[in-house]
């Protein structure tokens, strides 16, 4: 039998017990209120973790000690239980980040088409490896290189990242260059999504906060190969057959 427990947290917990203590001082008060936006998001408020260890992340560029204690101040939560989330997604970097985070897949389909090869040559130039860092963290021109295992463009293969934008149908050529051309301090347009920003500005949208949302919107998310299915279906007059209303659908199983 599991032992069930209560997670309710009250809003005198959240709000009013959150001391500015030595260790989460790097937070100033702007932080705070944007945390306290993102706890108002949420029913409960230890569902807000996610979102706030972005927003550390836009603050520090990784979730460093100082922003674990915070997001356990801010949601009534012990260091271990924000630690445990933190430590489970590769999103959340326990190190300095770069300016940029290159994301390169290295996943079936992007491996085979050449993904393998990018990873090779991007890593060769900046001379470092999987979670690591050409310059210094955080200063213009900085990049941390990274594998990534899948990211869900197949159709478009091989694909990196920067920032969590994509850029499709690579070659270790083209990466190379967009690589040095990050490392001068320029912004190379996606191939789709939004103009290009920088790891601390994407992790600040990640955590929820569209500040010039207009522009953030204006990039196009979808690419020819991926809607090609539906346009040729649609010329060829193509459809599935929709579900009868009376259709028969398998009984629940038996609650034990």
């Amino acid at each position: 039998m599991t032992e069930q427990f209560d997670f309710t947290t009250t809003e005198e917990a959240v709000h009013e017990a959150v001391p500015i203590s030595g260790a989460t001082s790097v937070f100033g008060e702007d932080v705070r209120a944007d945390a306290k936006q993102i706890i108002a998001r949420y029913p409960e408020s230890r569902s807000a973790l996610l979102p706030m260890l972005h927003l550390v992340q836009s603050v520090q560029g990784h979730v460093s000690a100082e922003g674990i204690q915070f997001c356990a101040e801010q949601l009534a939560l012990s260091t271990a239980e924000v630690s445990a989330v933190a430590t489970f997604y590769t999103m959340y970097k326990r190190k300095p980040c770069g300016q940029h985070l290159v994301s390169i897949c290295t996943n079936t389909m992007c491996a085979a088409l050449g993904g393998d090869a990018i990873y090779r040559k991007v890593s060769e130039h900046l001379g470092v490896g999987h979670n690591e860092t050409a310059g210094t963290p955080g200063e213009e021109g900085s990049v941390t290189l990274e594998h990534a295992e899948c990211l869900a463009a197949c159709d478009l293969a091989p694909v990196l990242q920067v920032n969590y934008e994509y850029f499709d149908n690579q070659t270790p050529e083209q990466a190379l260059e967009l690589v040095k051309a990050l490392q001068r301090g320029e912004k190379p347009a996606p191939t789709r999504g939004p103009a290009l920003s920088d790891f601390r500005g994407a992790e600040r949208q990640l955590a929820g906060f569209f500040d010039d949302l207009e522009s953030t919107v204006a990039g196009s998310s979808a690419a020819v190969e991926t809607l090609r299915g539906a346009q040729l279906a649609n010329e060829q007059g193509w459809t599935a057959p929709s579900m009868p209303d009376d259709a028969e659908l398998p009984p629940l199983p038996e609650k034990k």
